[in-house]
């Protein structure tokens, strides 16, 4: 049985013990708000991604990949309406000289009873003065009027200091799907409704309230464009909020832990707008995003670029922009929300505790932990070792006792342990561990790599 909730805390340090999750640059004091992947997350995280882009574009009717560049054109945060608008509302504190968010000063205020994103600028302010909302790090309160900072990236492009051309770090991944429309549909001979998908980093220069990996400057995001034709985009669009749902739960998410949530305001271009939200150690927040974004996106690049975005029907040669309907997840954040939804600490019979990752076998970083019983069984265990890393990816470990080390590999949420006993040489059979209920089977080495296959699939 669970004893406790999953606390930041406790993931953290899960994550820093057990090679999941490392601060950026430890050895020089790390820099705010930046992680690396250690050798269990890495693999975590891309099994992760692969999964999203089995069901998304493998998995789907008329769906394809690409792989942008993360510089872009400068034209094409101007056609974004990124230049203009992509900024946040800071207040900075005159005593202490932090600087802060006011819609996330107002949201942690309120505790969520109140939504910051139908406010105006001068409304926040406003309440902040109103509630006398100190600031979290010295406590006063004496805040300087809200201004509005770019969050873009800047840098520049040009071989000398008087030539240089001022570009960005792309702030999404959408723009690269956008500009790619008619090459993907001229390539491919798409015909719409078709989607396109691609997973990549983004760079958002944000005040982040230091929540471990939910929001970060550097991220990565997963996004599928679904191009369709005015007059079917309703549909399309519940449709993509079922898809995302059902995505999740197949993952092994308790759907008691997501809800759905409407925008309360809607950006002007967008017809409909919806989070999932995932109830987070922190809380409940979004998780990703699913939104109508009417034909906005290629008109924009139509107008900026010069060139014609309209789709021509090849069987009533009638000419549209096509209507975008995009769903957009972090990858990073969905590695927070699998962490936190796979993390138990279990009583077990005897007493003890274990904490254990329940992981979908598909997404844990090693499939198979092959153990042997004592050293001198390692000659048979590297054989089957190397049999089943063959074809997944496997773990060796004969240190300590038996004991300790299915402890180990439930902290990393290793589905399937494989013992290796003086049995398997007489009868070449091992003895298999299941994770989640600890019961134990003997099985043929012969029958191995099939049993495996099955229990990971996804």
């Amino acid at each position: 049985m669970k004893t406790n909730q999953v606390t930041m805390e406790k993931l953290v340090n899960l994550c820093k013990s057990r090679g999941i999750i490392f601060p950026g640059s430890e050895i020089y004091g790390g820099m705010g708000n930046t992680w690396d992947y250690g050798p269990i997350g890495v693999e975590v995280k891309n099994n992760i991604k692969r999964a999203w882009w089995k069901r998304f574009v493998q998995q789907s009717d008329n769906s394809f990949g690409v792989d942008a560049a993360i510089l872009m054109n400068s034209r094409v945060w101007d056609a974004s309406g990124h230049t203009a608008s992509f900024t946040d509302p800071k207040m900075d504190c005159k005593e202490c000289k932090s600087r802060h968010r006011a819609d996330n000063l107002i949201e942690n205020y309120s505790k969520g009873a109140v939504n910051p994103d139908t406010m105006s600028n001068e409304e926040m302010e406003s309440y902040i003065k109103e509630h006398k909302i100190n600031c979290p790090i010295c406590g006063k309160h004496n805040w300087t009027p809200i201004r509005l900072f770019n969050m873009m990236f800047e840098t520049s492009r040009g071989v000398t200091e008087e030539n240089q051309n001022k570009i960005y770090l792309r702030p999404e991944t959408a723009q690269g799907e956008f500009v790619n429309f008619l090459n993907v549909q001229r390539t491919t001979r798409a015909k719409v409704p078709f989607g396109i998908a691609q997973i990549g980093k983004a760079f958002r220069n944000e005040i982040t309230p230091g929540n471990f990996i939910f929001r970060t400057i550097e991220f990565e995001q997963m996004e599928h464009q679904w191009f369709c034709k005015e007059g079917t985009d309703t549909a399309f669009y519940e449709d993509f909020k079922k898809k995302a749902w059902d995505f999740l739960v197949d993952l092994g998410f308790n759907p008691e832990h997501l809800r759905y949530k409407d925008h309360d305001k809607l950006a002007h271009y967008a017809k409909n707008a919806c989070d999932i939200q995932y109830l987070f150690p922190i809380g409940w927040s979004e998780l990703n995003g699913i939104h109508n974004r009417t034909d906005y996106d290629l008109s924009r690049h139509q107008e900026y670029s010069g060139k014609n975005m309209q789709y021509v029907d090849p069987i009533t040669n009638e000419k549209y922009v096509p209507y975008v309907i995009e769903y957009s997840i972090g990858a990073d954040r969905l590695m927070l929300a699998v962490l936190s939804e796979a993390y138990e600490e279990e009583t077990l019979e005897n007493g003890e505790t274990r904490v254990v990752m329940h992981f979908h076998p598909s997404i844990a970083a090693y499939k198979v932990a092959v153990l042997p019983l004592q050293k001198n069984l390692g000659e048979k265990a590297k054989e089957i070792y190397k049999k089943l890393s063959s074809e997944f990816m496997c773990t060796y470990d004969e240190a300590g006792s038996i004991g300790k080390r299915y402890r180990r590999q439930d902290e990393i949420g290793t589905p399937m342990c494989v013992t290796i006993d003086f049995d398997t040489l007489e009868n070449n059979t091992v003895t298999i561990r299941d994770r989640d209920t600890m019961e134990q089977i003997r099985l043929s080495v012969d029958e191995l790599v099939d049993y495996v296959a099955k229990k990971i699939r996804f």
